[in-house]
């Protein structure tokens, strides 16, 4: 019997800006290859919308990072 190990990866995700509040760098839970959804809009950890980007690995070492996806993806 073969047991399949579960590996969770997470990638960067940048939001839009809306009205005042700036655009952030938030994390994704993906389950399939980063390359199938790079350029996609996800659902964020915290709950938001935002636009995968492979060529930025989680955690971004930024300053405008969603700090509820920190927490979260830790």
């Amino acid at each position: 019997m073969t047991t399949a190990i579960a590996r969770t990866t997470h990638v960067a995700a940048r939001s839009r800006a809306h009205g005042p509040t700036a655009a952030l760098w938030h994390a994704v839970e993906v389950h399939r290859d980063p390359a199938e959804v790079d350029g996609a809009c996800e659902l964020t950890l915290c709950g938001s919308l935002a636009r995968v980007t492979v060529e930025q690995a989680w955690p971004v070492a930024e300053r405008d990072v969603c700090v509820s996806c920190v927490v979260l993806s830790s």
